[in-house]
């Protein structure tokens, strides 16, 4: 691994957001890897931007862009400014403890990965969250094993790390901007015969949080997740979208500018 790129999508977090970057930069530290830190500013509703900003260090670069458009375009955003051979990203907001970083990179490494996802159900996790999420996530992971025969036992944790090879190959093929982005990397990448996919452990304090979703926007959110991975298996298996015989169909976002392709 030659550099290490993380992406960090940010959505009115100016409360959070310098410290975010600042404990990330304090793990990353303690490893022999070169890094960069990409905050993405999804949207200008506070002083996210401003407050990012005040991290002085030369591997943080702060970006962003007016108009809101959810965590899966700005994560994609982010991996388009990324120079890294290895790129990944971590939700800010204070649940997901930075400390699985260098775990999950030494793994990366040692077992040769595609990728490496944050999961709540690897016996070495901690994790405290309700019963009722518990319950939803392991329906939702069900569902997702049934669709796309994933193998894995948790998806849609916010740290994930990828090979630059495996994103040039899947980006320009995506359409999920919001709900369901994690599934369609993972779901048209092992598409594409990416299979070497591992599992990591993280530390999760959803209790200690001061952005705990309430029951009302978690439904909001379930349903339209579920929507999304129904559309993703729509388009992998019936319409074949994802396949190259469909490349000219394929919907590249000019203000992503896909920089990610170029070495």
């Amino acid at each position: 691994m030659r550099k290490f790129s993380l992406i960090i999508p940010v959505y009115k977090q100016q409360l959070t957001v310098k410290h975010d970057i600042e404990d990330v930069i304090s793990v990353l530290s303690t490893t022999k890897i070169d890094f960069e830190i990409i905050p993405v500013i999804d949207g200008e509703f506070d002083h996210s931007y401003e407050e990012a900003k005040k991290v002085r260090d030369s591997r943080v670069h702060v970006v962003g862009y007016k108009t809101n458009h959810g965590k899966g375009y700005a994560v994609r955003y982010g991996f388009s400014q990324a120079t890294g051979d290895v790129i990944g990203f971590k939700d800010g907001g204070g649940d997901l403890k930075s400390k699985a970083l260098p775990l999950m990179l030494a793994q990366f490494e040692f077992q040769k990965a595609d990728v490496v996802l944050g999961s709540k159900r690897h016996p070495d996790s901690t994790v405290d969250y309700p019963v009722s999420r518990k319950i939803l996530s392991w329906i939702y992971q069900k569902f997702v094993k049934l669709l796309f025969g994933l193998d894995v036992r948790d998806t849609q944790v916010g740290m994930k790390i990828y090979k630059r090879k495996l994103l040039e190959d899947v980006l320009p093929r995506l359409l999920v901007k919001k709900f369901a982005f994690d599934i369609e990397i993972l779901a048209v990448a092992y598409h594409l015969g990416y299979r070497k996919i591992y599992e990591a452990p993280v530390k999760i304090d959803l209790f200690a949080s001061k952005t705990s979703i309430v029951w009302k926007r978690l439904l909001y959110i379930i349903l339209n997740m579920v929507k999304d991975t129904l559309a993703v298996f729509y388009r992998l298996r019936i319409l074949r979208y994802y396949d190259e015989a469909s490349k000219r169909k394929w919907r590249f976002d000019p203000e992503l500018n896909f920089r990610i392709n170029i070495g």
